[in-house]
C-alpha cells in the first residue's frame, strides 16, 4: 500500500497513527475553548453550616469599588469587571488566560438568606461574603412533651 510504503526520518508512516496524532492535536489545539457560558468566574468556594455560608472567590486585578454583590432567597450575585492590563505599543500580547471585561456570577445555596445581616470583605484579590441563614430556614429544636 501507498502508506505503508513512505517513511519519515527512518520510521514507517501509518495511516490509522497519523490520523490518532492529528486528533491528539486537534483536542490539545480545542481544550481551551469553551462557550463564554462554559466559563465560571470568578472561581469560587463554598462554605455552609447552621448559621449561613460563605462565599470565596478569587478577584484579582478587579476593583472592589466596582463589584456589586446582590442577594436573593437562596441566591448571591457577584457582578462586576475586570480592565485588561494595559500594554505599551512596542508589547505584543503572547496569551491571555485570564478573563477581563463584565462578569455576573451567581450561586445558589441550600436555603434562603438574611440580607440585611450579610458582610462583604475583600482582601488581597479575594472576596469573602458571609451570608447568614435567613431566620425561617434556621434549625429549631423541637421540645417533646411527655404524657
Amino acid at each position: 500500500m501507498f502508506w505503508d510504503n513512505l517513511s519519515a526520518r527512518g520510521h514507517m508512516l501509518s495511516p490509522s497513527r497519523e490520523f490518532e496524532r492529528l486528533q491528539r492535536e486537534v483536542n490539545r489545539l480545542f481544550s481551551d475553548v469553551r462557550e463564554p457560558s462554559e466559563r465560571s468566574f470568578p472561581a469560587a468556594n463554598v462554605w455552609t453550616n447552621q448559621e449561613g455560608a460563605i462565599v470565596s472567590a478569587e478577584l484579582p486585578g478587579v476593583d472592589p469599588d466596582g463589584l456589586d454583590i446582590s442577594v436573593m432567597g437562596n441566591a448571591v450575585t457577584i457582578n462586576g469587571r475586570r480592565d485588561p492590563p494595559e500594554l505599551s505599543d512596542d508589547v505584543t500580547l503572547h496569551r491571555r488566560e485570564r478573563l477581563c471585561g463584565q462578569f455576573t456570577r451567581t450561586l445558589e445555596l441550600p436555603f434562603r438568606i438574611q440580607a440585611s445581616k450579610v458582610v462583604a470583605e475583600y482582601k488581597n484579590g479575594i472576596l469573602n461574603v458571609m451570608l447568614p441563614r435567613a431566620e425561617e430556614d434556621m434549625p429549631r429544636q423541637i421540645a417533646i412533651k411527655a404524657s
